[in-house]
Protein backbone atom coordinates (compact mmCIF):
# COMPACT_ATOMS: atom_id res chain seq x y z
CA UNK A 1 0.00 0.00 0.00
CA UNK A 2 1.38 3.26 -1.02
CA UNK A 3 1.27 6.03 1.60
CA UNK A 4 0.78 9.46 0.23
CA UNK A 5 3.07 12.32 1.00
CA UNK A 6 0.26 14.19 2.73
CA UNK A 7 -0.17 11.29 5.16
CA UNK A 8 3.55 11.16 5.89
CA UNK A 9 3.61 14.88 6.51
CA UNK A 10 0.59 14.64 8.82
CA UNK A 11 2.14 11.77 10.83
CA UNK A 12 5.43 13.63 11.18
CA UNK A 13 3.60 16.78 12.26
CA UNK A 14 1.64 14.80 14.91
CA UNK A 15 4.85 13.19 16.21
CA UNK A 16 6.60 16.60 16.30
CA UNK A 17 3.69 18.17 18.17
CA UNK A 18 3.69 15.24 20.65
CA UNK A 19 7.42 15.59 21.31
CA UNK A 20 6.98 19.36 21.60
CA UNK A 21 4.26 18.93 24.22
CA UNK A 22 6.27 16.31 26.13
CA UNK A 23 9.43 18.46 26.07
CA UNK A 24 7.56 21.59 27.16
CA UNK A 25 5.94 19.74 30.06
CA UNK A 26 9.30 18.20 30.98
CA UNK A 27 10.86 21.64 31.13
CA UNK A 28 7.98 22.69 33.38
CA UNK A 29 8.77 19.76 35.70
CA UNK A 30 6.00 17.52 34.44
CA UNK A 31 6.66 13.97 33.27
CA UNK A 32 3.68 12.42 31.56
CA UNK A 33 5.11 8.88 31.71
CA UNK A 34 6.19 8.71 35.32
CA UNK A 35 3.88 9.21 38.27
CA UNK A 36 5.96 11.54 40.46
CA UNK A 37 5.35 12.40 44.09
CA UNK A 38 4.50 15.98 44.95
CA UNK A 39 5.26 17.84 48.13
CA UNK A 40 4.49 21.42 49.03
CA UNK A 41 6.16 24.41 50.66
CA UNK A 42 4.66 27.76 51.68
CA UNK A 43 6.81 30.91 51.35
CA UNK A 44 5.96 34.53 52.17
CA UNK A 45 7.63 35.56 48.89
CA UNK A 46 9.16 33.73 45.92
CA UNK A 47 11.50 36.33 44.41
CA UNK A 48 13.28 34.88 41.36
CA UNK A 49 11.59 31.49 41.61
CA UNK A 50 9.74 30.17 38.53
CA UNK A 51 8.18 26.95 37.26
CA UNK A 52 10.71 24.24 36.30
CA UNK A 53 13.40 25.74 38.54
CA UNK A 54 15.53 22.96 40.04
CA UNK A 55 15.06 21.55 43.52
CA UNK A 56 18.31 20.45 45.19
CA UNK A 57 19.21 18.34 48.22
CA UNK A 58 22.91 18.37 49.14
CA UNK A 59 23.67 19.68 45.63
CA UNK A 60 21.76 16.88 43.88
CA UNK A 61 18.73 17.78 41.78
CA UNK A 62 15.82 15.72 43.03
CA UNK A 63 13.00 17.51 41.26
CA UNK A 64 11.58 20.73 39.85
CA UNK A 65 9.15 23.44 40.81
CA UNK A 66 5.85 22.27 39.40
CA UNK A 67 3.62 25.26 40.10
CA UNK A 68 3.10 28.30 42.36
CA UNK A 69 -0.18 29.74 43.52
CA UNK A 70 -1.47 32.02 46.26
CA UNK A 71 -2.67 30.38 49.46
CA UNK A 72 -5.76 32.61 49.64
CA UNK A 73 -7.09 35.84 48.25
CA UNK A 74 -5.03 37.61 50.87
CA UNK A 75 -1.55 37.43 49.32
CA UNK A 76 -0.02 38.03 52.72
CA UNK A 77 -1.05 34.52 53.81
CA UNK A 78 1.74 33.07 51.67
CA UNK A 79 2.44 31.39 48.34
CA UNK A 80 2.16 27.61 47.89
CA UNK A 81 5.01 26.10 45.86
CA UNK A 82 4.36 22.61 44.47
CA UNK A 83 7.52 20.48 44.13
CA UNK A 84 7.57 17.59 41.66
CA UNK A 85 10.04 14.96 42.89
CA UNK A 86 11.81 13.12 40.07
CA UNK A 87 13.79 10.76 42.34
CA UNK A 88 12.52 8.15 44.76
CA UNK A 89 14.37 9.30 47.89
CA UNK A 90 13.50 9.57 51.55
CA UNK A 91 13.25 13.15 52.82
CA UNK A 92 13.12 13.53 56.64
CA UNK A 93 9.90 15.11 57.87
CA UNK A 94 11.74 17.94 59.70
CA UNK A 95 13.57 19.08 56.58
CA UNK A 96 13.48 22.79 55.72
CA UNK A 97 13.29 24.44 52.30
CA UNK A 98 14.52 27.90 51.29
CA UNK A 99 15.03 29.89 48.10
CA UNK A 100 18.59 30.70 47.00
CA UNK A 101 19.09 33.49 44.46
CA UNK A 102 22.18 33.97 42.30
CA UNK A 103 23.71 37.14 40.89
CA UNK A 104 21.87 36.77 37.57
CA UNK A 105 18.47 36.83 39.25
CA UNK A 106 17.73 33.11 38.92
CA UNK A 107 16.62 31.09 41.91
CA UNK A 108 16.97 27.53 43.15
CA UNK A 109 14.86 25.80 45.76
CA UNK A 110 17.15 24.15 48.35
CA UNK A 111 15.97 21.47 50.78
CA UNK A 112 18.06 21.07 53.93
CA UNK A 113 17.50 17.50 55.16
CA UNK A 114 16.65 17.04 58.82
CA UNK A 115 17.50 14.23 61.22
CA UNK A 116 14.05 12.74 61.74
CA UNK A 117 13.49 9.03 61.21
CA UNK A 118 10.04 9.76 59.75
CA UNK A 119 9.90 10.72 56.07
CA UNK A 120 7.68 12.93 53.93
CA UNK A 121 4.92 11.24 51.99
CA UNK A 122 3.19 12.30 48.81
CA UNK A 123 1.24 15.50 49.49
CA UNK A 124 3.07 16.50 52.70
CA UNK A 125 4.25 20.07 53.34
CA UNK A 126 7.83 21.09 54.00
CA UNK A 127 8.92 23.57 56.59
CA UNK A 128 10.39 26.77 55.14
CA UNK A 129 12.69 29.63 56.11
CA UNK A 130 13.69 32.90 54.48
CA UNK A 131 17.38 33.28 53.63
CA UNK A 132 18.92 36.54 52.48
CA UNK A 133 19.96 36.08 48.89
CA UNK A 134 23.33 36.96 47.41
CA UNK A 135 21.85 39.93 45.59
CA UNK A 136 20.28 41.22 48.81
CA UNK A 137 23.63 40.93 50.57
CA UNK A 138 25.37 42.74 47.73
CA UNK A 139 22.74 45.47 47.78
CA UNK A 140 22.99 45.76 51.56
CA UNK A 141 26.76 46.20 51.30
CA UNK A 142 26.62 48.49 48.27
CA UNK A 143 24.11 50.95 49.74
CA UNK A 144 26.31 51.96 52.74
CA UNK A 145 29.32 52.07 50.42
CA UNK A 146 27.47 54.37 48.04
CA UNK A 147 26.42 56.62 50.91
CA UNK A 148 30.01 56.73 52.19
CA UNK A 149 31.30 57.46 48.70
CA UNK A 150 28.71 60.20 48.30
CA UNK A 151 29.79 61.78 51.58
CA UNK A 152 33.44 61.50 50.54
CA UNK A 153 32.72 63.18 47.21
CA UNK A 154 30.86 65.98 48.99
CA UNK A 155 33.76 66.46 51.38
CA UNK A 156 36.19 66.46 48.46
CA UNK A 157 34.05 69.00 46.67
CA UNK A 158 34.03 71.21 49.77
CA UNK A 159 37.79 70.81 50.06
CA UNK A 160 38.28 71.81 46.43
CA UNK A 161 36.10 74.87 46.96
CA UNK A 162 38.05 75.84 50.07
CA UNK A 163 41.36 75.26 48.31
CA UNK A 164 40.17 77.39 45.40
CA UNK A 165 39.55 80.32 47.74
CA UNK A 166 43.16 80.13 48.95
CA UNK A 167 44.67 80.72 45.54
CA UNK A 168 43.68 84.33 45.01
CA UNK A 169 46.59 86.76 44.34
CA UNK A 170 46.90 87.89 47.95
CA UNK A 171 46.92 84.31 49.23
CA UNK A 172 49.50 83.24 46.63
CA UNK A 173 51.76 86.01 47.88
CA UNK A 174 51.33 84.71 51.44
CA UNK A 175 52.20 81.17 50.31
CA UNK A 176 55.35 82.44 48.58
CA UNK A 177 56.33 84.27 51.76
CA UNK A 178 55.73 81.14 53.86
CA UNK A 179 57.87 79.06 51.49
CA UNK A 180 60.68 81.65 51.60
CA UNK A 181 60.51 81.69 55.42
CA UNK A 182 60.75 77.91 55.48
CA UNK A 183 63.76 78.06 53.17
CA UNK A 184 65.48 80.61 55.39
CA UNK A 185 64.75 78.50 58.48
CA UNK A 186 66.16 75.42 56.75
CA UNK A 187 69.35 77.30 55.79
CA UNK A 188 69.77 78.53 59.36
CA UNK A 189 69.30 75.00 60.65
CA UNK A 190 71.91 73.69 58.22
CA UNK A 191 74.38 76.35 59.39
CA UNK A 192 73.66 75.41 62.98
CA UNK A 193 74.22 71.72 62.26
CA UNK A 194 77.44 72.35 60.27
CA UNK A 195 79.06 74.73 62.76
CA UNK A 196 81.88 72.99 64.65
CA UNK A 197 81.51 74.94 67.86
CA UNK A 198 77.77 75.41 67.70
CA UNK A 199 75.60 75.19 70.79
CA UNK A 200 73.94 72.08 69.37
CA UNK A 201 77.25 70.27 68.96
CA UNK A 202 78.28 71.30 72.45
CA UNK A 203 74.97 70.03 73.82
CA UNK A 204 75.46 66.70 72.04
CA UNK A 205 79.01 66.51 73.40
CA UNK A 206 77.71 67.17 76.90
CA UNK A 207 75.10 64.46 76.48
CA UNK A 208 77.81 62.04 75.36
CA UNK A 209 79.92 62.98 78.41
CA UNK A 210 76.96 62.40 80.73
CA UNK A 211 76.20 59.00 79.22
CA UNK A 212 79.90 58.07 79.47
CA UNK A 213 79.91 59.04 83.14
CA UNK A 214 76.80 56.99 83.74
CA UNK A 215 78.40 54.00 82.03
CA UNK A 216 81.61 54.47 84.09
CA UNK A 217 79.70 54.70 87.37
CA UNK A 218 77.46 51.77 86.60
CA UNK A 219 78.84 49.73 89.51
CA UNK A 220 78.33 52.59 91.97
CA UNK A 221 74.78 53.07 90.75
CA UNK A 222 74.11 49.36 91.18
CA UNK A 223 75.60 49.47 94.69
CA UNK A 224 73.42 52.47 95.58
CA UNK A 225 70.34 50.68 94.29
CA UNK A 226 71.28 47.60 96.33
CA UNK A 227 71.59 49.74 99.47
CA UNK A 228 68.22 51.33 98.79
CA UNK A 229 66.72 47.88 98.33
CA UNK A 230 68.25 46.69 101.62
CA UNK A 231 66.95 49.79 103.44
CA UNK A 232 63.46 49.28 102.06
CA UNK A 233 63.69 45.60 103.05
CA UNK A 234 64.65 46.50 106.61
CA UNK A 235 61.84 49.02 106.72
CA UNK A 236 59.41 46.40 105.47
CA UNK A 237 60.65 43.90 108.09
CA UNK A 238 60.40 46.41 110.97
CA UNK A 239 57.95 45.62 113.76
CA UNK A 240 55.39 48.08 112.55
CA UNK A 241 52.47 45.99 113.68
CA UNK A 242 53.65 45.89 117.32
CA UNK A 243 54.36 49.62 117.25
CA UNK A 244 50.89 50.31 115.88
CA UNK A 245 49.39 48.01 118.54
CA UNK A 246 51.22 49.93 121.34
CA UNK A 247 50.08 53.21 119.85
CA UNK A 248 46.53 51.89 119.79
CA UNK A 249 46.77 50.93 123.47
CA UNK A 250 48.06 54.42 124.35
CA UNK A 251 45.17 56.02 122.48
CA UNK A 252 42.71 53.73 124.28
CA UNK A 253 44.25 54.73 127.66
CA UNK A 254 43.99 58.40 126.73
CA UNK A 255 40.36 57.89 125.76
CA UNK A 256 39.71 56.21 129.14
CA UNK A 257 41.36 59.13 130.97
CA UNK A 258 39.26 61.63 129.02
CA UNK A 259 36.12 59.61 129.79
CA UNK A 260 36.90 59.67 133.50
CA UNK A 261 37.59 63.41 133.34
CA UNK A 262 34.20 63.95 131.75
CA UNK A 263 32.43 61.83 134.39
CA UNK A 264 31.75 62.76 138.06
CA UNK A 265 33.59 59.76 139.48
CA UNK A 266 37.09 61.26 140.01
CA UNK A 267 38.41 64.49 141.42
CA UNK A 268 39.25 65.82 137.99
CA UNK A 269 35.75 65.02 136.80
CA UNK A 270 34.22 66.75 139.82
CA UNK A 271 36.47 69.73 139.30
CA UNK A 272 35.39 70.01 135.67
CA UNK A 273 31.75 69.04 135.95
CA UNK A 274 30.63 70.02 139.53
CA UNK A 275 29.50 73.68 139.61
CA UNK A 276 29.45 73.72 143.43
CA UNK A 277 33.19 73.01 143.62
CA UNK A 278 33.79 75.73 141.07
CA UNK A 279 31.70 78.22 143.07
CA UNK A 280 33.51 77.28 146.30
CA UNK A 281 36.88 77.81 144.64
CA UNK A 282 35.65 81.14 143.31
CA UNK A 283 34.44 82.27 146.76
CA UNK A 284 37.70 81.13 148.38
CA UNK A 285 39.70 83.06 145.82
CA UNK A 286 37.54 86.15 146.40
CA UNK A 287 37.98 85.92 150.21
CA UNK A 288 41.72 85.54 149.77
CA UNK A 289 41.76 88.65 147.56
CA UNK A 290 39.80 90.61 150.23
CA UNK A 291 42.25 89.46 152.92
CA UNK A 292 45.28 90.46 150.85
CA UNK A 293 43.75 93.85 149.92
CA UNK A 294 42.83 94.50 153.59
CA UNK A 295 46.35 93.55 154.65
CA UNK A 296 47.77 96.00 152.09
CA UNK A 297 45.36 98.76 153.12
CA UNK A 298 45.46 98.32 156.94
CA UNK A 299 48.73 96.57 157.78
CA UNK A 300 48.69 97.95 161.36
CA UNK A 301 45.60 95.90 162.04
CA UNK A 302 47.60 92.72 161.66
CA UNK A 303 51.15 93.84 162.57
CA UNK A 304 51.95 96.72 164.97
CA UNK A 305 55.62 97.73 164.65
CA UNK A 306 55.35 101.13 166.32
CA UNK A 307 56.06 101.45 170.06
CA UNK A 308 53.80 104.45 170.47
CA UNK A 309 51.46 103.70 167.65
CA UNK A 310 47.84 102.87 167.95
CA UNK A 311 46.17 99.83 166.69
CA UNK A 312 44.21 100.36 163.45
CA UNK A 313 40.55 100.04 164.39
CA UNK A 314 39.06 100.92 161.00
CA UNK A 315 36.37 98.79 159.45
CA UNK A 316 37.83 95.85 157.50
CA UNK A 317 37.18 95.52 153.74
CA UNK A 318 34.15 93.64 152.64
CA UNK A 319 35.17 93.41 148.98
CA UNK A 320 38.53 93.35 147.25
CA UNK A 321 39.81 96.59 145.84
CA UNK A 322 39.91 94.98 142.37
CA UNK A 323 37.33 92.21 142.37
CA UNK A 324 38.85 90.01 139.65
CA UNK A 325 36.36 87.23 140.36
CA UNK A 326 33.39 89.38 139.32
CA UNK A 327 35.11 91.46 136.65
CA UNK A 328 33.83 90.77 133.14
CA UNK A 329 36.23 88.71 131.05
CA UNK A 330 37.79 90.48 128.11
CA UNK A 331 37.21 88.82 124.76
Amino acid sequence: MKISNETKIGVMAAVAITFLILGFNFLKGKNLFDKNHKIYAVFPKVNGLANSNPVLINGLQVGMVYSMQEKSRNIGDGIIVTINLARDINIPSNSVAYISQDLLGGATLIIEPGNSTAFLADGDTLGTKVVVGLMDEVKGNINPAIKTLDGTLQSLDSLVEVAGTYFDPATKKNFHQIVSNLTAASNALNKLMNAQNSALNQSLANVNTITANLAGNNEKINSTLDNVEKATGKLANAELESTIAELKKSIEGLNTLLAKANSRDGSLGLLINDPKLYNNLTNTTRSLNILLDDFKTHPKRYVNVSVFGKKDKSTPLSAPLNDSTNAPQQQ
